[in-house]
């Protein structure tokens, strides 16, 4: 079983535990973290759709602005189901293959469209840990 990933290299800082990552959260990351998951292979329009618009973005620069907490809770989702995705396939094309692929488990939808919410990010991450114990239904 894949153990949870390490999101530091998706999000540009290394949370000390889970409280230490709820106040990187409270406090907003930095615009420049959201092209480390461009990096990790997710295009610009992906990373507009599930984590800020791109006149929210250009606004944000222009104010020398960090992400909001909403937008930073987001990114850390986003960049734990990647993360988890690379782990769980071994391999970063294949992780971002199934991402991509739409599942007739979720009404045709692709996994990446789930991590707009919550609620979806949550049955991504259970998806993946079912793929890596073997179990697919």
């Amino acid at each position: 079983m894949a153990t949870n990933p390490n999101i530091s290299e998706y999000i540009g800082v290394t949370p000390k535990s889970e409280f230490d990552l709820a106040e990187i959260v409270e406090n907003g990351l930095p615009i420049e973290s959201l092209a480390l998951l461009k990096e990790k292979g997710l295009s610009f329009s992906e990373v507009s759709e599930m984590v800020i618009s791109p006149r929210t973005l250009k606004h944000r620069k222009s104010r020398g602005e960090h992400l909001s907490d909403e937008e930073t809770d987001r990114l850390v989702r986003v960049a734990r189901i990647v993360a988890l995705a690379d782990e769980v396939f071994g391999n970063r094309e294949k992780a971002l293959l199934w991402l991509r692929s739409p599942d007739d488990r979720i009404a045709d939808r692709t996994p990446l469209s789930m991590l707009q919410t919550e609620s979806g990010g949550r049955l991504i991450e259970n998806m993946l840990w079912q793929l890596d114990e073997g179990v697919y239904s």
